[in-house]
């Protein structure tokens, strides 16, 4: 990390500002070669953290822009190089010719996550925080946010902290007995090594528990939308998307394959996912985007199952209820076609052993959509731990956990078994590594280059 990288750190768009970021050992008289200071001192002079009024160059040394620049001097920076931010107005051109310049000078394009990469390499931030950076970028939900807000100051790093201590104490506690025979150190007593695994077993398995409800609330929860044909599922997903992502005609059966898109509803991000209307057909294509929509009913966490209050419900809507109860995580009931005459009142003539929601609306005219959402976020309710973000989000995170989860029970029952230390210590030293390996303390460069791949350039 001896060369100098620069990016544009925000959208290629016009917007108000534009900031060109720079990190490495010249970032700071590179800044200084494409800035003319107000005040007349060069950019090196100023203090860090400080805003200095000047003009930026081109690389002919011409104006082109007047904007704010500070710097920031290693460590006490957010990659822990010295580094430098240049604020334009958020001109496209500007910004390019601001690159140019600096590219001119032997700075290089920082790549993909590069900036973070670096405060990762340089100890200003753990892997769980690196990826809560990518994370908060991505975040399209408030408790998607406050998820990686609270994961970006440390809160998942201190839980696993909490757990990869104790068992460093037990090491190094072996080690010491291990090693040293002719001191008088105690060994540890059965009872005592196998109170602090089982804290430690327990403490695994409830961060590990946090996993599923972290995934759907950081990628989105899979929300398969079912029903017969012309049930309106399509009008649904339109009206949820704000926009016609799916052709709605009132053939039965236009939709002959799964049709996907996100959105905010009820504080959560659903993915959604339309499918062909589930009916017995002898159309060979229609028939295969039935099968897609059993697939996609069996891999959802919430179906909303949808019935025609035009027409009077009948054992084929009551077997696709019954589908979705067995194969989704979460059912909803939805009544469309609210606006139009109705057939009968919607309730719930089908038994099931869970509570099942009900909520009747109008795609077309937005009524009920309201009772939907409340419906979906009764079905995903807060239970604060997004506020903290002490919380696994992705695989990576709940596999290396899985693993650490797993050597730990491997060392107790070792124990119980009545092995020797050093054996028990195999397992114990497996479980630090698997934990090492989820904050990056232990380094692997095919996780972290895997890590880094997903961000954005300029940050």
């Amino acid at each position: 990390m001896r060369d100098t990288i620069a990016a544009i750190a925000t959208g290629p768009v016009r917007s108000a500002v534009g900031i060109i970021r720079l990190s490495g050992p010249e970032a700071i008289e590179a800044a200084a070669a494409v800035f003319r200071a107000a005040n007349g001192r060069s950019l090196t002079e100023h203090e860090s953290r400080r805003l200095v009024l000047g003009a930026l160059l081109d690389r002919e040394g011409n104006p082109v822009d007047q904007v704010l620049a500070t710097v920031s001097r290693a460590p006490e920076s957010y990659t822990g190089e010295d580094t430098a931010e240049l604020q334009c107005h958020g001109s496209p051109a500007v910004l390019t010719l601001g690159l140019e310049a600096l590219f001119a000078r032997g700075v290089r394009q920082a790549k993909p996550g590069e900036f973070t990469r670096r405060a990762f390499l340089n100890g200003k931030l753990d892997l769980t925080q690196a990826e809560a950076v990518a994370d908060l970028i991505d975040a399209e939900t408030q408790a998607a946010a406050r998820i990686a807000g609270g994961q970006l100051s440390g809160a998942l790093s201190r839980r696993i902290g909490t757990v990869y201590d104790a068992l460093v104490d037990v090491s190094a506690h072996f080690h010491a007995v291990l090693d040293y025979p002719e001191e008088d150190i105690d060994a540890f007593g059965a009872e005592t090594l196998d109170r602090t695994l089982g804290g430690a077993e327990r403490d695994l398995s409830a961060l590990l528990d946090t996993y599923r409800r972290g995934k759907l609330l950081v990628g989105g929860i899979p929300c398969a939308i079912v029903g017969r044909p012309n049930a309106g599922k399509s009008s649904l997903l339109n009206a949820l998307l704000g926009y016609e992502r799916a052709i709605v005609t009132d053939i039965p059966g236009t939709t002959r394959d799964t049709v996907e898109g996100k959105c905010a509803l009820g504080g959560r991000l659903l993915r959604l996912i339309d499918t062909a209307g589930i009916r017995e057909t002898g159309d060979a294509v229609e028939r295969i985007g039935v099968e897609r929509s059993r697939r996609a009913l069996a891999g959802a966490e919430l179906a909303l199952v949808l019935v025609d209050l035009t027409r009077p419900l009948d054992e084929a809507d009551e077997a696709l209820f019954r589908e979705a109860v067995g194969r989704a995580g979460q059912v909803i009931l939805v009544g469309t076609k609210a606006d139009l005459p109705r057939a009968g009142t919607l309730r719930l003539p089908w038994t099931a052993e869970k509570p099942v929601p009900v909520v009747s609306l109008s795609s077309r005219t937005g009524e009920g959509l309201p009772a939907l959402e409340e419906a979906i976020a009764a079905c995903f309710p807060s239970e604060g731990g997004e506020e903290r973000g002490e919380m696994l989000t992705n695989a990576r995170q709940a596999g290396a956990a899985g693993r650490a989860l797993e050597q730990v029970r491997a060392a107790r029952e070792g124990l119980a078994l009545g092995m020797t230390p050093d054996a028990v210590l195999v397992d114990v030293e497996g479980a630090m590594e698997a934990l090492g390996e989820l904050t990056g303390r232990t380094l692997r460069e095919d996780v972290t280059a895997r890590i880094f791949e997903r961000f954005c350039v300029g940050k």
